[in-house]
């Protein structure tokens, strides 16, 4: 069976392909990039892969003591690195409006905005702002940073005449979301609760900002990208919220799932290579192409989600 996870798609990656081996050979060294959720996991290995590429990567993280030894790491692997680390938490409205507006006035340019950071299949409990964590952390929260983004990466994409690109880090879990995809009008709903339901519409709303994105990016003329993918189930700290699938990676996972440098392939692919050029508002598995389910592809429902995201954020 193993044959199957190093059988290559049409973009000659496969399953078993590191972020390494997906950006061989390309220059990065005039781009600039933020990745939350960069302290630890396929975070970080995006951030060190970048930065081995050239990017001057902004790690955005919640831990900075965490993200500080990523970076010493990361700097002291790679011979002239350009990394900062600023601090933003996603649970935090108030958070992500100061690291918006810091990273804004350093008057940096902004090619890759990679959303990254997420948590799964908590216990119900409610972020700063009053919203269900999963929701709040995985969607939102990114939903508001990009918003308070754009401009700098418009502005980015006008003066270098290069592509700017949005990368949702989202899961093939949004399969597992609640039926009616995304309770709008239950969303702080504790009773109807289900931790994996909640993880699943959090991942499908992911998939839906970046499909609204490319649409809204095309209407506009706007040359920058929007997209989704799964990075694969990976051995992390993602499951330990759940006892028996933390139990079950720790001693299966070097065996089923993949390691953090190939979690991290698809992520650097789709923020880098030149096979995406000009792709926008499609979803990658295993660095190439794949399909969601039909939830993910409901323009409606992206319009909704977008409205609704909207007001939660004024």
């Amino acid at each position: 069976m193993w044959w199957l996870f190093s059988r290559k798609g049409t973009s000659g990656f496969s399953r078993s392909s590191t972020a390494e081996e997906v950006t061989h050979g390309i220059d990065g060294t005039s781009l600039s990039a933020i990745i939350t959720g960069a302290s630890s996991g396929i975070g970080s290995e995006t951030a060190r892969v970048l930065a081995l590429r050239g990017v001057h990567v902004t790690m955005a993280v919640r831990n900075m003591a965490a993200g500080r030894d990523v970076k010493e790491a990361i700097v002291k692997e790679i011979a002239g690195a350009k990394v900062d680390v600023m601090e933003l938490d996603l649970c935090s409205m108030a958070s992500i409006r100061k690291f918006a507006s810091e990273f804004n006035t350093k008057s940096l340019p902004l090619n890759l905005l990679v959303n990254n950071a997420g948590i799964m299949a908590n216990p119900f409990t409610l972020s700063k702002d009053n919203i269900e964590v999963q929701f709040a952390t995985n969607h939102l929260g990114h939903f508001l940073l990009t918003s308070l983004l754009l401009e700098t990466m418009k502005k980015t994409a006008k003066e270098s005449g290069r592509e700017g690109r949005i990368v949702n880090v989202s899961s093939h879990g949004h399969q597992l979301a609640y039926r009616e995809g995304i309770c709008f009008n239950k969303i702080n709903d504790q009773s109807g609760y289900s931790s994996f339901g909640a993880y699943g519409q959090s991942k499908l709303a992911n998939i839906l900002h970046a499909n609204e994105l490319a649409k809204r990016f095309k209407e506009d003329t706007v040359n920058i990208t929007a997209n989704s993918l799964h990075p694969g189930v990976i051995d992390t700290n993602l499951f330990r919220y759940n006892g028996i699938i933390n139990g079950l990676t720790q001693k299966l996972g070097r065996y089923v799932f993949k390691n953090v440098q190939q979690g991290a392939a698809t992520t650097c692919y789709v923020a880098l290579h030149p096979q995406v050029k000009g792709i926008s508002g499609e979803y990658f598995s295993d660095s190439n192409l794949t399909k969601t389910n039909a939830q993910a592809r409901n323009v409606d429902l992206a319009k909704k989600l977008w409205d609704f995201s909207m007001d939660l954020i004024k």
